[in-house]
């Protein structure tokens, strides 16, 4: 039998994945390596949440792990021996151990992978890599799908997944409650009931490292209460989210997905995001607790409230994972629109007489958290009908949200919220006037800004930005058949009003 070979292997901060084939059972040639790094915490600002959430999430991980006789080197942030970049730490140890082979899990950002492929061709050990066994697509399956197709409509997408995968279906063929898509159903304002219970929390005790956070200097932005810190950062945490939501926001959760309150940061969504991407929690194992639970249950849920479930998680999440590969690097550059201008100030600290924008950015400093409605059409719709350059509104997103790492949170960004795409993800710009924003929340009634105004300074800034956008931007929508509802309303305004609505847009702007 050929002796085995002295290994290191790598386990990135978003591959916390408990039920990978690697940990089946202890190899005495095998090392696991976890690196908290300043190359990590610094190409963009970072919510102080999303830093302390990963940072423990890893921990436990390597405590996990080690707890069953697997090798452990673990780089803390203020470890002398940290050089704080990949590169370095690898050659570092492959030198000082004497590893003669070097293997990885696939990472799911592009900058990683183009990082590793280099890594391993300067090193001189065998290396290998390995896929990280949490999605239930490849890498290349959606541009596989789409081959030949004109457009990549994620509806076709996700039927393709649900039929493959046997996910709410009735036979091969046909979904169960007779229709693929309850969107229809999941746009119920909320005005106070049903009742929301309080999320599931955790309140765990952090201090210590926010210390060691603060002590390496690095820069953040948000807020933490760090001795009752609320997001999951471990595996048992985490099942613990996905059974409180069956049992406790399931029952609403498609009615009122895309609902907007004051007095709500969470409303009936799963706060699973977190441990998702961390991959924690497989989204097999959600979707399948998410359908037993409503098999279950079929007297109290309707299809409605989980199909909306899953529609995210099988559909959107994959979906835009395989436009992520597909696209890059070129999709990170992309400005259709060749929005030029910075992303306002409010947007770090919530000043702002906006109520509906207040809120958003608020909830998002407080919480590192925004549901995607918030997220879309309120302050992307913003950054949009501002004209606010795409780099400015990614490097936003990419730090202010506990569960925002590139692949998921570019394509979200670019494609379907700023359109800066052109139209790969999204087939119509995703903005609103004011009357939306009314229409799903309770945001316009106490707001200094009058959402029934166009023009005049007290009128609410969406309505005059919505139809300046759809006016500055009529050459890059005219041939797309959805808008043509809105130009023809924008065609029916008289020129006095327009001017009006002009030069109410560019004060604001």
């Amino acid at each position: 039998m050929a002796e085995k070979l002295k290994t290191l292997r790598l386990i990135l901060g978003d591959q916390l994945n408990h039920q990978h084939s690697w940990f089946k059972e202890y190899q005495e040639h095998i090392t696991y390596v976890f690196m908290e790094m300043r190359q990590e915490t610094d190409y963009v600002v970072h919510h102080i949440q999303k830093i302390l959430g990963f940072f423990k999430a890893m921990r436990n991980f390597a405590e996990y792990i080690e707890e069953r006789d697997h090798q452990v080197i673990y780089f803390k942030i203020n470890d002398k021996g940290n050089k704080q970049e990949l590169q370095k730490n690898l050659e570092n140890l492959i030198s000082e151990k004497d590893f003669e082979k070097f293997e990885y899990q696939l990472p799911d950002e592009y900058r990683l992978d183009e990082q590793l492929k280099k890594i391993c061709k300067e090193i001189d050990i065998k290396t290998e890599a390995y896929d990280t066994e949490h999605f239930f697509t490849t890498r290349d399956e959606l541009e596989k799908f789409y081959s030949g197709k004109k457009q990549m409509v994620m509806e076709y997408f996700y039927r393709e997944m649900r039929r493959k995968h046997d996910i709410l279906m009735m036979n091969a063929k046909d979904p169960e409650g007779g229709k693929w898509n309850f969107d229809k159903s999941n746009r119920k304002k909320w005005k106070g009931d049903p009742e929301i219970p309080h999320e599931r929390g955790f309140r765990k005790d952090l201090t210590n490292l926010l210390k060691e956070i603060e002590q390496a200097e690095i820069k953040t932005m948000g807020e933490v209460q760090a001795k009752s810190f609320n997001w999951p950062t471990s595996r048992e945490d985490s099942l613990s989210v996905l059974n409180y939501f069956c049992k406790n926001l399931l029952v609403h959760f498609g009615d009122y997905q895309d609902a907007l309150h004051t007095d709500q940061a969470y409303l009936f969504h799963s706060r699973l995001s977190f441990a998702l991407n961390t991959k924690m929690i497989s989204p097999r194992e959600v979707i399948d607790s998410v359908i037993g639970y409503y098999y279950d249950h079929k007297d109290e849920i309707d299809i409605s409230q989980v199909e909306g479930f899953v529609r995210q998680i099988l559909g959107w999440r994959e979906y835009m994972r395989g436009i992520y590969w597909k696209e890059m690097p070129g999709y990170k550059r992309s400005n259709r629109l060749r929005n030029q201008n910075d992303l306002p100030d409010f947007y770090w600290d919530a000043k702002t007489k906006m109520n509906c924008m207040h809120h958003s950015i608020k909830n998002s400093l407080e919480n590192a958290y925004a549901h995607h409605i918030q997220r879309l059409m309120i302050t992307g719709n913003y950054a949009l009908l501002t004209e606010t350059h795409p780099d400015h509104v990614d490097q936003w997103y990419l730090g202010i949200y506990i569960d925002a790492i590139e692949w998921v949170e570019i394509t979200n960004t670019r494609g379907m919220s700023q359109f800066a795409d052109g139209g790969i993800v999204a087939t119509k710009p995703y903005v609103s006037s004011g009357s939306y924003i009314n229409k799903m929340s309770n945001y316009c009634g106490n707001c200094h800004y009058k959402v029934s105004k166009k023009t005049g300074e007290d009128s609410c800034p969406f309505n005059s930005l919505y139809w300046n956008f759809l006016d500055s931007n009529r050459e890059n929508f005219e041939g797309n058949q959805r808008m043509n509802m809105m130009l023809s309303l924008l065609d029916k305004k008289d020129s006095r009003e327009m001017d009006e609505i002009r030069e109410r847009a560019k004060k604001i702007i």
